[in-house]
């Protein structure tokens, strides 16, 4: 199968959702196919469905492909919630149900990963395979059982809104956000001005600083052993190799210990392959969900 290369000025127009009475943005490009499930790609920290924009037009020609922006993200809205992988599990499985209307595989980056890790495992229903991207979320043998006092000091200090509305106020940046790109990307010529300015726009919003603040009082959910140990749908993960926050073989081969039967590839890329390389994550993609 041949993916179509995508260009830089491309984009797919969206609509909007609304769930609880919050306004939620997703696109949609393809059209349905009898014989294979359509996609749904689902972005990771701060990003939105522009990440997703060179995946959504690679995949478009065999695919009926989605991708939406959580609660708290991109255009979607941004009210004052406790933010929660168990609240974004819930609004996509009711996005598959009320909108798609058909089990999906679902395709997640880093947060997102582990949101559609939690549909997955814990929404069976809604899922027909996985795709992880760099997946981000805790192991319960890296959870720290007690915390000494320096930890639990800088953790109350954290948890201080202001704390996180200053920190909120330097990492929007645009020049910051371009740094911190260029650390996680091993391509740097990725990173253009246009995917700074997709993340730093939705940083604007009314509400943006009380969704990032919200983020460090989070209740610790599911592990990921934990949701490995429910799963029993078809996994691929792929793996961007130069990423500087994880260690993708180490992580690779506890993912691979709780579910043997995955599928796995590791790239020339850092935490956003889909986004730094994406013919080759589409091609992976397209032949693993095509078998």
């Amino acid at each position: 199968m041949q993916t179509t290369p995508t260009r830089e000025l491309d984009t797919v127009p969206g609509q909007f959702w609304t769930w609880r009475d919050h306004a939620i943005y997703y696109v949609k490009t393809g059209r349905k196919h009898s014989n294979r499930p359509p996609l749904l790609l689902v972005h990771g920290f701060g990003a939105s469905t522009d990440h997703w924009r060179k995946n959504l037009l690679g995949l478009q020609n065999d695919f009926e492909v989605w991708a939406i922006d959580l609660l708290g993200f991109g255009r979607s809205a941004k009210p004052a919630l406790a933010y929660s992988g168990q609240l974004w599990r819930d609004q996509l499985h009711d996005f598959i149900t009320e909108i798609i209307g058909e089990p999906v595989v679902l395709a997640g980056n880093s947060l997102g990963g582990y949101v559609s890790l939690c549909v997955a495992s814990q929404k069976p229903e809604s899922a027909k395979g996985l795709i992880l991207l760099n997946s981000a979320g805790p192991f319960s043998d890296t959870q720290p059982r007690q915390p000494n006092l320096a930890s639990r000091v800088v953790r109350w200090f954290a948890l201080q809104d202001w704390v996180a509305f200053l920190i909120f106020q330097n990492t929007r940046r645009r020049s910051v956000i371009r740094k911190t790109l260029e650390r996680v990307y091993v391509d740097k010529t990725a990173v253009t001005d246009r995917l700074v300015e997709d993340i730093y726009r939705p940083s604007c919003d009314r509400g943006a600083a009380k969704v990032f603040a919200s983020v460090f009082k989070t209740p610790r959910g599911a592990t990921v052993d934990e949701l490995l140990q429910q799963l029993q749908h078809p996994l691929l993960m792929l793996w961007g190799e130069g990423d500087p926050w994880i260690n993708a073989r180490e992580r690779g081969a506890k993912f691979r210990e709780y579910y043997p039967s995955l599928t796995e590839y590791y790239l020339d890329a850092g935490h956003c392959p889909h986004d730094e390389i994406p013919d080759r994550v589409n091609a992976l993609i397209a032949s693993w969900v095509l078998r």
